[in-house]
């Protein structure tokens, strides 16, 4: 149906509201404009009207993603980085999707100006670089994590791995926050 005879007009936030309910549905690989125009009854030309490529719209997900950490003013790290973590772990592939963004330099900084702030406040040394190096770890950590948790659910896990793709993440999760923070002791 061409977009001249869809009675319903989309704004960039039903296009964005859509693709973020596909992404759960289908996951990053085969979130594709044609399917998110399918879904919306339009041409996908007629998303560019709202988003000038795939990678715009990705980057608008990707912030909606990490959207909520903006209310993380009065964080300790380790809680934030926790909060960070299970926002990545809120939608399918929600971490390989920020982790795309941030490679390509696009979309907000929501979580690490928060991961920022919350050194800062901590006193910690070099504030800026062990936001940027706790995101990386965070990004990578979630990444791994949610790779995981789908390869367990199609049953491709290597024998004698474990049974939980979890066991032992957080444990893990929390040392390698402690150790880039550079703090003695991160309130919990």
């Amino acid at each position: 149906m061409s977009p001249e005879h869809n009675s319903t007009r989309h704004d960039r936030d039903s296009v964005a509201d859509v693709a973020l309910a596909l992404l759960d549905e289908v996951g990053l690989a085969d979130l594709s404009m044609r399917r998110i125009a399918g879904r919306l009854d339009v041409q996908p030309s007629a998303l560019y009207w709202h988003f000038s490529s795939k990678q715009e719209l990705l980057a608008e997900l990707s912030d909606r993603i990490t959207a909520p950490l903006l209310r993380a003013v009065d964080d300790d790290v380790l809680p934030l980085a926790r909060r960070i973590r299970d926002a990545l772990f809120a939608y399918r592939d929600g971490a390989e999707l920020v982790l795309s963004s941030a490679a390509l330099g696009l979309g907000s900084a929501h979580a690490q100006t928060a991961l920022e702030h919350a050194l800062r406040r901590a006193d910690a040394d070099s504030p800026y670089d062990r936001a940027v190096a706790l995101m990386h770890f965070i990004l990578g950590h979630s990444t791994l994590v949610q790779q995981r948790m789908h390869a367990d659910s199609y049953g491709a896990t290597a024998s004698g791995v474990g049974d939980d793709a979890t066991a032992g993440l957080d444990r893990v999760f929390d040392l390698g926050i402690a150790a880039i923070a550079g703090l003695e002791r991160i309130r919990s």
